[in-house]
């Protein structure tokens, strides 16, 4: 029987020492390895031969800004679209590989590497890299073999994530999902957990901008009865509740770093200690953590732990917007309405072909959860049977009588679109910070952090 074909991989850097370095490591860990020193040199070897992977340096000249890297990268990418890269990359140009990651880089790793992670990161990349057949690329076909439910839309963008889902559901590798607020981060990681061997067992849900630092430990790892003064019972704690399952830690990027630490010594060796117990325990528990912000440029801020960021970005997935799948939106529209219409004990509404037309054209900052609400609401506020385009410019143009909140927001960077959305919020709801934060789908703790990023203040309030 013929024996399996090694993997090439061809490392793309111009410092010989990283070449060497690189080459030993590959070779140790079972790949065959080629070098080139430059943009020119990879490109040959592309052409050339058949690789599996390129490690790709984003600077060849004492011009360090990367562009030559980028141009490299989006090269590469066009002649071999299904050729998966890692960029490999300095701390302080954490920012440039994360727009190649955007540019279609698989990912990214920086110097000095860890040796055993960067071969994780290595294999993990080369089995996602494995095109699925072109007859499971369709909806229909993914739907077929997964459970997918709750996820609404064809977009390629969108199967791309399905794509990942199907083939990392299976394993206990930690998934990272990125995304802007709004996205369905959630619904990503349910379906995850759905899909794996895990799912007679619980996913629990933590929001870690929620859990204030003086009941972190208390609430990731439980305590014993007598641990403190309102300790009257043994009590569970998270990574307890999930063992056998997943744990998926949202808004990990609100984190504070100390407790970052705590964090991170569980998901080493899944061993944690209640508090005010002698000894730990065993959990065996899938990790699933989820942003809205750039982990990567977090931790070149110093804000979050290189070590911890690791540990949790073995395989990342990257929500794209919702005006990037302008093609969904439609799908998602009459999905979200006839959900709404039932939940209120409703007749069916249709949507007129004019007023799917106008949806598909705005820009939607706030994504799904925002269409939801601009649907949710001019329904309720309509009352018809069929909702028009007049019906929706209506109800977006009235709210609240505050200028400068309807849905166009050409022109405007993201901080910006977020800043008047928390804005419109605090007025909507007269500063209640507990309203504000549900409203956003956010913990009061992270709508905190966006007030005092944005210079906003608001009136605390009971809800």
């Amino acid at each position: 029987m013929e024996s399996q074909r090694r993997r090439r991989v061809l490392v793309v850097d111009d410092d010989h020492a990283v070449q060497v370095s690189l080459a030993l490591l590959l070779k140790q860990a079972g790949f065959d390895a080629a070098c080139a020193d430059g943009p020119r040199e990879a490109l040959a070897a592309l052409e050339g031969g058949t690789f599996d992977l390129v490690l790709q340096d984003m600077n060849f000249s004492l011009q360090t800004s990367g562009e030559e890297g980028l141009d490299l990268l989006t090269r590469i990418k066009a002649a071999h679209p299904a050729l998966p890269v890692l960029l490999m990359t300095a701390w302080g140009s954490i920012a440039l590989a994360v727009r190649g990651v955007k540019a279609g880089a698989a990912n990214f790793f920086t110097k000095p590497w860890d040796n055993a992670q960067l071969v994780d990161l290595i294999e993990a990349t080369l089995d996602l890299g494995t095109p699925p057949a072109a007859s499971s690329r369709t909806r229909a076909a993914l739907d077929a073999r997964y459970d997918f439910s709750g996820i609404v839309g064809e977009h390629p963008k969108l199967l791309k994530v399905l794509e990942t889902i199907a083939q990392v559901a299976a394993t206990r590798a930690p998934v990272l999902i990125l995304g802007e607020s709004g996205t369905g981060k959630e619904l990503i990681a349910d379906a995850i957990h759905r899909n794996s061997p895990r799912k007679l067992a619980p996913i629990v849900k933590i929001n870690m901008g929620a859990i204030t630092t003086s009941l972190f430990e208390s609430e990731m790892f439980g305590h014993v009865r007598g641990a403190f003064t309102d300790a009257r019972d043994n009590r569970k704690g998270h990574i307890a509740s999930a063992d056998g399952g997943t744990l998926f830690l949202d808004e990990i990027g609100e984190l504070n770093r100390g407790d970052q630490v705590k964090l991170l010594r569980v998901l080493q060796d899944q061993r944690y200690q209640p508090v005010g117990a002698s000894r730990a325990e065993q959990a065996d528990v899938r990790v699933i953590s989820a942003t809205n912000r750039e982990l990567a440029e977090l931790v070149a801020a110093g804000d979050f732990r290189e070590d911890l960021f690791y540990r949790l970005n073995l395989i990342t997935i990257r929500l794209p917007p919702l005006r990037e799948r302008r093609s969904d939106i439609p799908l998602l529209a009459r999905h979200i309405v006839a959900h709404v219409a039932d939940s209120y004990g409703l007749k069916a509404v249709a949507l007129a072909p004019q007023a799917l037309d106008w949806l598909a054209a705005q820009p939607w900052p706030g994504n799904i959860r925002q269409l939801k609400q601009t649907l949710e609401r001019t329904l309720l506020l309509a009352g018809k049977d069929v909702l028009t385009q007049a019906d929706f410019q209506a109800t977006s143009a009235v709210d609240d009588n505050v200028p400068g909140t309807r849905l166009g927001v050409d022109g405007m960077t993201l901080d910006q679109v977020e800043r008047l959305m928390i804005e419109q919020a605090l007025r909507q709801h007269a500063g209640n910070i507990s309203r504000v934060a549900k409203a956003l789908g956010l913990s009061r703790t992270a709508l905190y952090r966006r007030l005092e990023r944005h210079g906003l203040a608001g009136a605390d309030g009971a809800a």
